[in-house]
């Protein structure tokens, strides 16, 4: 277990290295949920996300001779900058292992903190199984990336800047994905005010500390993809099972569109970019599925921004869709002239923005000659204005053949 003393020497050990980041009202978030909703930005630390605590303080922690063989670390990205940059702030020379699928922006940052980063794997346990290879090849000390106390006890210094920040908090939202963060979170909060109420934050393709307390030890989930790779994660580890065990009053997951619109909601109200991870926690709110918060002061932990520009425009759209902001319709109708003028016209007298439209004579399924099909991706204002087009093209006699949310872009 990482108790609260531990978590107040990590504090006294890192501070200097680590900023205090911001935690301020959510007007938007507030009325949506009608509740009083904070978000604590440790997006903004110097490497976009939380890890940097818990790295410093395990790497402050090392002896003469530890740091002097040089550390190894397995990492998705955020673990992996922390590392790189503390380590060369203490003269420690670093190593990560990264999945090979890690986006650009986290491998070339690694690098240039300093780190010495090799890609392997598909995943991040495949990177964790080589970096304890090169550990024993190299003789490096192992940092792990959330299953050590002294990671965990850095982690929760969050904690303790929130309830300086906002000591009359009565809910904190967390991401979950080995469970560094929110072990040392919940530690921190649960021992100075038992109150306060801890959620946990998890996609649902990979709910690895869900399935952990349920079978009262950590168990390894199927391998999946997800939006959300900082907190991908197939089994969370001992200690941040037992922490979380005790501290975490409840576990939720969202899902790929839900993630996919918080993302899009921090961009366009909140106007900072976020990761997938560092947006579960607004997912969570936005979907309804943090119950019992109307009229309480609710924390969201945003925990990193460290999101790859070359997909944010596919991340995009999918929030557009969950949002219900972008639709597809498959029509079918007659093959005259100025007939897809007409649909045309309809459409833009509904106020929708056509974005694309495919015109198929040839390769339709079996229908009766004199007619085509037509798919059309359309930008809308909401569900409301989708079903407003829908109807009226009924009206107009326009035979709908699927209704499409773009899951696959």
């Amino acid at each position: 277990m990482v108790r609260f003393e531990d978590i107040e020497a990590a504090r006294n050990r890192i501070a200097g290295s680590i900023d205090i980041t911001p935690c301020y009202k959510s007007e938007n978030l507030s009325q949506r949920s009608s509740s009083k909703v904070y978000l604590k930005l440790d997006n903004l630390q110097r490497t976009g996300s939380f890890k940097e605590r818990g790295a410093a303080n395990m790497l402050m922690s090392l002896s003469q001779s530890e740091r002097e063989r040089g550390v190894i670390a397995s990492s998705a990205g955020n673990h992996a900058q922390a590392i790189a940059l503390h380590g060369t702030k203490l003269g420690i020379d670093t190593k990560i292992v990264m999945p090979e699928g890690t986006p650009l922006v986290k491998v070339s940052r690694t690098r240039a903190f300093g780190g010495k980063v090799v890609l392997h794997g598909a995943n991040y346990d495949e990177a964790y199984l080589k970096a304890t290879e090169i550990a024993a090849e190299e003789d490096r000390c192992f940092v792990h990336a959330f299953d050590d106390p002294a990671i965990i006890a850095g982690q929760g210094t969050l904690g303790l800047e929130l309830l300086e920040q906002n000591p009359y908090i009565e809910v904190v939202v967390v991401p979950v994905g080995g469970g560094g963060l929110i072990s040392g979170v919940a530690a921190a909060l649960k021992e100075t005010n038992p109150r306060i109420r801890v959620i946990g934050v998890e996609p649902d393709v990979l709910p690895s500390m869900r399935d952990a307390i349920a079978a009262d030890g950590p168990v390894e989930v199927p391998a999946a993809q997800t939006l959300a790779d900082g907190i991908a994660v197939r089994k969370v580890g001992r200690y941040t099972h037992a922490n979380a065990a005790r501290y975490v009053d409840e576990i939720v997951s969202v899902s790929e569109e839900e993630i996919a619109n918080a993302i899009l909601v921090c961009l366009e109200e909140e106007k900072f970019m976020v990761e997938g991870a560092g947006a579960a926690a607004v997912a969570a709110l936005l979907a309804g599925k943090l119950p019992n918060i109307a009229g309480r002061r609710v924390c969201l932990v945003i925990s990193g921004g460290n999101i790859d520009v070359n997909v944010i425009s596919r991340i995009i759209e999918r929030g557009l869709v969950a949002a219900g902001r972008l639709v597809q319709l498959k029509l079918r109708m007659e093959d005259v002239p100025g007939r897809l003028a007409d649909l045309l016209a309809l459409l833009a007298k509904s106020r929708a923005n056509v974005l694309q439209v495919s015109h198929n004579r040839t390769f339709m399924e079996a229908s009766p000659l004199g007619k085509t099909d037509v798919e059309l991706t359309l930008e809308t204002r909401g569900p409301e204005h989708i079903a407003e087009i829908r109807a009226l093209l009924d009206k107009k006699g326009y035979v709908s053949l699927s209704h499409l949310n773009l899951r696959g872009v």
